[in-house]
């Protein structure tokens, strides 16, 4: 078996049919494995999967006995398959048309990460775009074991993408990914598999950044969003800072990128949207972590880093709503069911 695609989930009844429709459509799926793992979900997914495979053979699921969290379940999703490379696929992102024979061509080269870009739909702009990952937006093969081609690679992220942050924008070789074991330090930071990666680095690492569209990633359902919209921010922030400190050290080439990276994907604009989820929902969003997430992503002394902390500080909650009136109406909309989910609770 050449490629593997290993697909964790864990209550995405809604979704898997869909996503899986998209990949037994794809030219080149019968010499492809597909396993779906459950992390033991309390919906109807078992029931799906269940008829699914019944109409598709070619996919195999294993319902997990209790869950593990997102980082346990997703090595253990890598674990199932038995390709020579393993795709970690979203159980609920879309493959595009031609994808999947892309990715059989792509890793006839032999590197131990294929990186590639997904389709984003935007709100602001209201249609699907492609989200971008890496400058200069062009084919290349790095040698993340060369601490110059490693500066240089980190120097060209654009976002946490080029870090390894969305699993299905990845594909992965199995002996190069089980080199280094599941690292413990980092469960349930949701960047486990990142950190894994990292660590890979500095023993050789030759990865592949093939700008193309291979997925569309669903709008309005992240699984990160359980404990909050403030709490999902310092997922990113604490994990990368702790992934870039942990394998590089905090003065490092790549440690700068990598707070750099995370500033630029957690400017004003999503740190007030943050301000302003406090101030909706102030019993289930903490103004007091929001503030401390910003003196640590905004730690280097620069002007602009002051700068930034200074129009956090200054600017109202209730300005966010003045600059993204449907984002903010999405907020509202979610504070109210948080509360009165909270409120049945207590009943």
């Amino acid at each position: 078996m050449r490629l593997s695609i290993a697909i964790p989930i864990y209550n995405f009844a809604n979704f898997i049919g869909e996503t899986l429709d998209s990949i037994v459509a794809q030219d080149g799926v019968g010499g492809v494995e597909i396993v779906v793992v459950d992390g033991a979900s309390t919906d109807a997914t078992p029931q799906v999967m269940a008829d699914y495979c019944a109409r598709h053979p070619q996919v195999r699921y294993v319902r997990l006995p209790q869950k593990g969290g997102i980082d346990r379940d997703m090595a253990t999703a890598f674990a199932s398959t038995s390709g020579d490379y393993c795709w970690l696929f979203s159980g609920d992102d879309i493959m595009r048309p031609g994808a999947l024979r892309r990715a059989l061509q792509e890793i006839e080269s032999g590197c131990d990460v294929y990186l590639t870009k997904h389709m984003e739909f935007l709100h602001d702009r209201k249609v699907w775009d492609e989200w971008p990952v890496l400058e200069p937006n062009a084919p290349a093969t790095f040698d993340l074991g060369d601490p110059a081609v490693r500066a240089r690679y980190f120097a060209g992220a654009v976002n946490t993408e080029a870090f390894f942050s969305f699993m299905g924008g990845m594909i992965n070789k199995r002996a190069s990914w089980d080199r280094v074991p599941f690292n413990a330090a980092f469960d349930g930071s949701c960047w486990a598999h990142a950190a894994r990666l990292f660590e890979l680095m500095k023993l050789g690492l030759r990865l592949r950044y093939v700008p193309e569209c291979w997925q569309d990633r669903r709008p309005d359902n992240d699984s990160f969003m359980g404990r909050g919209f403030v709490a999902r921010i310092a997922l990113s922030v604490d994990g990368y800072h702790k992934i870039a400190d942990t394998f590089f050290g905090h003065e490092s080439v790549e440690a700068f990128h990598v707070r750099r990276v995370i500033r630029r994907e957690f400017g004003l604009g999503m740190l007030m949207m943050g301000k302003y989820a406090c101030m909706l929902d102030p019993d289930g969003e903490s103004r007091a972590q929001l503030d401390g997430i910003v003196r640590k992503a905004y730690c280097d002394r620069s002007w602009a880093n002051f700068r930034m902390k200074l129009d956090y500080a200054l600017t109202p909650p209730k300005r966010f709503a003045e600059w993204q009136p449907e984002l903010a109406a999405k907020q509202v909309e979610t504070a109210r069911r948080r509360k009165a989910a909270r409120q049945a609770q207590k009943r």
